[in-house]
């Protein structure tokens, strides 16, 4: 099986190459996944949320090493494994990150990605629900809509900022990021607009795109230094796959574990492991990053609440309603009100992001809460702690170790115990006081720096944003060049989240697929 392409991974990035890369009819191109397809309700129905993040037919449902600076407690770290990736599960929130994240990625001598480069590409992506302009796009392949979503408490929420003077913003994707509204999200129709559906879908009608689900790569195969294919197992049968380039779309922790299997990494560590090396490659699976949250609870005083729908009969009621309808409350995640301020006056720009949602999550929705409830989801942007993935074993079966080191830097903490000062500011407003109960965590007596430092090592959790493992640069822990081709090889390029050189400002799915449409124009140029 020859091809010009080869695409390891049909998640955001994956799905965005398939489409652009056959839509001139002049390449052939192979599509790899290794989970199966994702076009079932559990995927389709936004509030269903959590069913494919605890599936391991559709996850890989990771943890990390016990993490040192949070109580050697080992961290959930879902990723989709399934047609769609992450896109296919994740909280459906569409935020681009600030213009900044992007002046900076440029200050690190990657010109050709500042804001001014990149801002075509999010307009490309989107057909925004509120019209194009000079920052939104109105004719590209994905519904991007603001959320209208009418439950009171978001109404008080947005109020509430506002209240305690934070900025109200109308479009946190537009000029500028800062402040507090309702959040624009991937459902369309009341249904959940995965990257597969919208991009892969249509494309897979054309005949020079072969997409193969259920087949898990076991290897790149090289040439010396030449990537020229890759070992496959189909359905359980071993193949080989030939291609003039291979692609890298597997994820933040799946592409540096892939590389590292292949021989593509530190030396040291892959001779530990008996790997025959291709190429040392010190950054490979360095520089991971991720947002670290912190819950905010408080009871709720009425039944506005997700809890109502906890009663079998009511969850009942709601299910049939979007199945026959598309609508209710099924049609939504719940997640669409928050935004971004500065912890404290000396930040230069946004330094957090907040998410509102009208619920208790306990053990990333395991457990179910007991009462009304309501929470504000604090973190920080730009961590400054580090982390690595890195194998357990030469095996590809074998999952990796994942070790993100969160909080291992003093600001980390620092930024998040201001976070809780502005939650709570924002929470104890007027208009949210016909609903606000008592403070469930950290809890009312919680007013020290150590006693919020307790509570953050003790509770705070992931917002599922890793990435940065393969990073763009021109440093010696870059991993891929401007135009993501792996430094050292040929014919080989990463295109995913893990490339970023710092994670942005906010959820990751749009900054993905910003990267995969630029990635995409690259190839096909090949400048």
């Amino acid at each position: 099986m020859k091809f010009d392409y080869i695409i390891i991974g049909a998640g955001t990035s994956g799905c965005v190459l398939a489409n652009r890369l056959t839509a001139n009819g002049k390449y052939n191109v192979a599509l790899i996944e290794a989970g199966r397809p994702s076009d079932i309700w559990k995927v389709n129905m936004p509030l269903a949320i959590l069913y494919t993040m605890h599936d391991p037919k559709y996850n890989y449902k990771y943890y990390s090493e016990p993490e040192p600076h949070l109580k050697n407690r080992k961290l959930f770290c879902p990723r989709g494994k399934m047609i769609g990736g992450c896109s296919a599960h994740n909280g459906m929130v569409y935020v681009r990150g600030n213009p900044n994240d992007y002046q900076r990625w440029a200050s690190f001598g990657l010109k050709d990605w500042s804001y001014e480069k990149v801002l075509p590409y999010f307009k490309k992506i989107e057909t925004w629900s509120e019209g194009q302009n000079e920052y939104r796009g109105g004719t590209g392949i994905l519904p991007v809509n603001q959320s209208k979503n009418k439950n009171p408490l978001f109404n008080a929420f947005v109020k509430s900022a506002g209240e305690a003077g934070y900025k109200i913003n109308q479009d946190m994707n537009g000029k500028d990021q800062e402040g507090f509204g309702m959040y624009d999200v991937t459902i369309h129709k009341g249904e959940r607009a995965s990257i597969s559906k919208y991009y892969l879908n249509p494309a897979k009608k054309r005949k020079n795109l072969k997409v193969f689900s259920e087949s898990f790569v076991e290897k790149i195969i090289f040439d010396g230094k030449k990537a020229i294919g890759i070992e496959v197992k189909i359905k359980n049968k071993k193949e080989k796959m030939f291609a003039n380039e291979v692609i890298l779309s597997a994820g933040s922790i799946n592409s540096p574990q892939l590389l590292m299997v292949s021989g593509v990494g530190p030396s040291s560590h892959l001779k530990d492991k008996g790997i025959e090396i291709i190429h040392n490659l010190d950054g490979v699976g360095k520089n991971l990053q991720d947002h670290l949250e912190t819950y905010i609870q408080q009871e709720c005083k009425t039944s506005d609440t997700l809890y109502s729908y906890i009663n079998k009969l009511n969850m009942l009621r709601v299910g049939i309603q979007w199945f026959l309808t598309k609508g209710g409350p099924c049609a939504s995640s719940f997640l669409e009100a928050g935004g971004f301020c500065k912890s404290s006056p000396e930040r230069e720009y946004p330094n957090i992001q907040f998410h509102f949602f009208p619920a208790f999550v306990i053990d990333h929705g395991l457990v179910e809460p007991d009462r009304h409830g309501y929470q504000l989801h604090a973190s920080p942007n730009h961590p400054k702690s580090r982390g690595h993935v890195t194998l357990n074993s030469s095996n590809p079966y074998d999952y990796p170790k994942i070790q993100f080191n969160y909080l291992e830097h003093e600001d980390d903490l620092k930024q998040t115990i201001e976070s809780i000062h502005v939650a709570r500011k924002i929470l104890g407003q007027n208009s949210l006081k016909p609903y606000a109960g008592k403070e469930i965590g950290p809890g009312e007596d919680v007013n020290t720096n150590e006693l919020f430092e307790e509570y953050i090592r003790s509770k705070a959790e992931t917002a599922y944003h890793p990435s940065c493992t393969l990073k763009m640069g021109v440093d010696k822990m870059a991993v891929v060049d401007e135009k993501l081709k792996v430094y050292g090889l040929e014919n080989i390029r990463v295109v995913d989240a893990s490339v970023m050189p710092e994670i942005t400002s906010g959820n990751l799915n749009a900054p993905t697929l910003m990267i995969a449409e630029k990635a995409s124009d690259l190839i096909i140029n090949n400048y």
